[in-house]
């Protein structure tokens, strides 16, 4: 069965939801950044400060002498995912198959086999494109097309008003006459690299074989082919098939003193731990994102060694992940940890074991968990997460 995908995709996300919550700041123009900050950076803007030259990551300071009569407000990072998460509760409606973006207000949605349900797909995005607007006073653009890389191309065309229908079939002619620079997966070395060639639309790349492209791009050529061919093979992932786990620090006073750092990675750590031995999970990958008082945010990635689900063993190696990720002096205002690979436990016991010690481990947090399910999270904590 041919599959169908819906793309709902809220412009300026942070904005529309600002809005919501203060009407009167439609249509005038409205920059989301850190005011208090010396070096902040723009989180998002408006259409009419776009219009006007504002971009996302330009300094503050030169996006307010560009866009004099602009609001500044700053990033309301929990406001935007508890929005995201009643979209999303609306959205499963029509599909259980429905995938977020990192609260950026995108959602794919595969509507494949459910039209005697609900009827055709475009239905189904007209009725959640009206009710979004009844209930939510957001006014997402949509688009309907057979894989989730058309989908997203057709809702970048129509930006910020409007819907697209790439019929099954179409893909290639939709795409042949876009610049490439509006296709999703390149990176900008690939850019760069096609600049270099004088390619600048998908019907030029296209003309290549796969022996050419991989000459120029080696390992990434087969992923080129299949992009400026539209071909997309990856499923609209639902929040329990990615199975990540993520949790959030927010500092009262931004900070960047590394004791506070690593007490609040070690209490982000302690509950990611117990989410996984809850679902009888190990986490085999890490990231970590930093975001920075003047709105840059920095992240980065561990691949554990051992997959583990054991508070200290974590800790250890996420501390590395921290040395790596922080390199700026400015202060800390938020921290995200997120499990990027989790595996179903399928510990080998060994009979002779070389090191006693993550038995130990292991012993000591399994009492902890008991005395906490029995007594409440803060019956035993250790000491580097108490307050200082």
């Amino acid at each position: 069965m041919e599959s169908t995908i819906i793309h709902l995709n809220i412009a300026d996300f942070a904005v529309a939801v600002e809005r919501c919550a203060q009407p009167g700041l439609k249509r005038r123009p409205l920059i989301i950044a850190p005011p208090g900050a010396a070096r902040a950076v723009v989180y998002d803007m408006s259409e009419e400060a776009f219009q006007q030259g504002v971009r996302k990551g330009m300094p503050l300071g030169r996006a307010t002498r560009i866009c004099r009569d602009a609001t500044v407000l700053p990033p309301m990072t929990q406001r935007y995912e508890l929005a995201m998460r009643d979209l999303i509760k609306r959205t499963l409606a029509y599909s259980p198959r429905v995938e977020s973006g990192s609260d950026d207000g995108h959602l794919f949605v595969d509507v494949t086999g459910t039209s005697r349900l609900f009827g055709p797909p475009v239905d189904v995005a007209w009725r959640l494109n009206r009710e979004m607007k009844k209930d939510f006073s957001l006014d997402p653009v949509w688009s309907v097309a057979s894989n989730k890389l058309v989908a997203k191309v057709a809702t970048r065309l129509v930006k910020p008003v409007g819907e697209y229908i790439v019929g099954a079939g179409e893909e290639q002619s939709f795409l042949s006459p876009l610049p490439l620079g509006l296709i999703p997966g390149f990176s900008p070395k690939d850019l760069v690299r096609f600049k270099e060639f004088n390619l600048t639309r998908v019907s030029q790349v296209r003309a290549l074989d796969a022996h050419q492209l991989e000459i120029v791009f080696a390992t990434r050529a087969t992923l080129i082919f299949e992009l400026v061919r539209g071909v997309d093979r990856s499923p609209v992932l639902t929040a329990h098939e990615d199975q990540t786990i993520q949790e959030d620090y927010e500092f009262a006073d931004d900070t960047n003193r590394a004791s506070v750092l690593k007490q609040a990675l070690y209490l982000m750590i302690e509950r990611v731990c117990r989410r996984l031995r809850s679902m009888s999970r190990h986490s085999a990958g890490m990231r970590l994102i930093l975001f920075y008082t003047d709105g840059i945010r920095h992240d980065g990635n561990l691949r554990l060694h051992t997959p583990t689900d054991t508070d200290m063993q974590m800790f250890e190696a996420c501390q590395v992940l921290l040395a790596k990720t922080w390199k700026r002096r400015t202060r800390i205002r938020h921290m995200r940890l997120i499990c990027t690979r989790t595996t179903p436990c399928q510990t080998q016991m060994s009979l002779f074991p070389a090191d006693p010690k993550p038995a130990r481990q292991q012993g000591l947090i399994a009492a902890m968990d008991r005395i906490r399910d029995r007594f409440g999270d803060n019956a035993v904590m250790p000491a580097l997460a108490l307050p200082a």
